[in-house]
């Protein structure tokens, strides 16, 4: 299928590994622009060469920053617009806070978690909007967790922070509308390298025999009977970006195998 979006330009933030590194593979696929960032740098460089490898037309860029900084953000959106003239998708994401309850949890934890999960995605999408509506149908979308719909225990950082990265997201789908859509992403299991090193640390630590055992256990609950893949995720999120989705705007997403319990 042709999406439509060969030659724009996407910034997707936490690209050097992960859902952000799966999602930067499938926009390079199709032709499109990339803006990369990651705070580990030699990850991002790495991640970089291997998408040039797959890219079938559009240039890639890599710009270290870290998303608690207001003046990275601002780089990383000027560094889209200087190379590439403008901007069409942005793609956020970024690493999750400390786990833990909730009376273990200091005002800094407090502090690092909205500064990381929240105002990373309201100065992006402040930075970036501008630009996103001079094209012809520019796109948010922000990755978050399924704590936004399901309280996960122990994550209470997460549970309370991302709630808020929603309730944004369903404003600026309403505010920034007609010229830009807005959505959010639900991620599930996904067999990320973090996933591997979690299974391979319980292999160590007696809990699995196998990896293959370890990789069942984080399946269990998922009615489809495994965890996702990344490109799956990637796939999607480009496919949300491009006009093949146009009417999709507001929404949130679950990426997750319908392990999600929730009605809505």
């Amino acid at each position: 299928m042709d999406l439509g979006i060969e030659s724009n330009t996407a910034i997707v933030t936490a690209a050097g590994s992960g859902l952000g590194k799966a999602t930067a593979e499938a926009f390079a696929r199709e032709g499109v622009n990339l803006v990369l960032n990651d705070l580990n740098e030699e990850n991002l460089n790495e991640a970089t060469n291997e998408i040039e490898d797959i890219a079938a037309n559009g240039a890639v860029v890599p710009v270290q920053g870290d998303l608690t900084e207001a003046d990275d953000i601002t780089e990383l959106v000027d560094t889209a617009v200087d190379e590439f003239g403008g901007i069409d998708h942005l793609v956020t994401s970024s690493g999750g806070p400390s786990a833990g309850p909730f009376m273990e949890m200091k005002d800094d934890d407090w502090d690092f978690a909205h500064e990381l999960l929240l105002m990373s995605v309201v100065r992006l999408c402040r930075e970036a909007y501008p630009h996103l509506q001079e094209g012809d149908g520019g796109t948010i979308i922000n990755s978050t967790s399924r704590s936004v719909k399901e309280a996960i225990d122990g994550l209470v950082l997460s549970n309370a922070v991302r709630s808020g990265v929603a309730g944004l997201s369903k404003t600026l789908s309403m505010e920034f509308a007609p010229d830009v859509r807005t959505n959010i992403v639900m991620p599930g299991p996904t067999e990320t390298q973090r996933m591997v090193d979690l299974i391979e640390s319980g292999i160590e630590r007696g809990e699995y025999d196998s990896y293959q055992e370890g990789r069942e256990a984080k399946a269990e609950g998922i009615p489809l009977e495994r965890v996702g893949d990344p490109q799956e995720f990637g796939e999607f999120v480009v496919f949300l970006s491009s006009p093949c989705a146009s009417y999709i705007n507001g929404a949130a997403i679950p990426i997750d195998g319908g392990s999600m319990a929730s009605n809505v």
